[in-house]
């Protein structure tokens, strides 16, 4: 028991770290941490990132919200968009299967990586 809380201790500080620096790390180390050092089903795992990231999400918006670094024009815009996706993937999630959701995740973020990079 004690080494899974220092995993998931540790998972916690890197991707509330992530989070803060680059404003992602949610998905993109919790779900494959989830599923990889905790065990998680796949399935449970996306779920259970998407309320991680609310409160690291809160904290890191109300820093960037003092420094005034937020476009807000661009936020509600995407925001609108991003609420009917968020519906839509939610209610999508239990009806893809293990597999396709283990590619889909992978694909995306071998695209974001690429992007990244290139």
């Amino acid at each position: 028991m004690k080494k899974n809380i220092l995993k998931i201790s540790l998972l916690g500080i890197v991707t509330g770290l992530l989070n803060g620096l680059f404003g992602s790390g949610g998905g993109t180390l919790l779900v494959p941490g989830m599923i990889f050092l905790l065990k998680t089903e796949v399935h449970k795992a996306h779920a259970t990132a998407i309320s991680i990231i609310l409160p690291l999400t809160f904290i890191s918006t109300i820093i960037y919200f003092k420094s005034g670094i937020i476009n807000y024009e661009i936020t509600l815009k995407i925001a609108a968009g991003g609420i009917i996706g968020s519906y839509i993937g939610a209610k999508l999630l239990n009806k893809i299967p293990t597999n396709w959701l283990r590619k889909i995740f992978a694909l995306f973020m071998m695209i974001a990586a690429f992007r990244m990079v290139f």
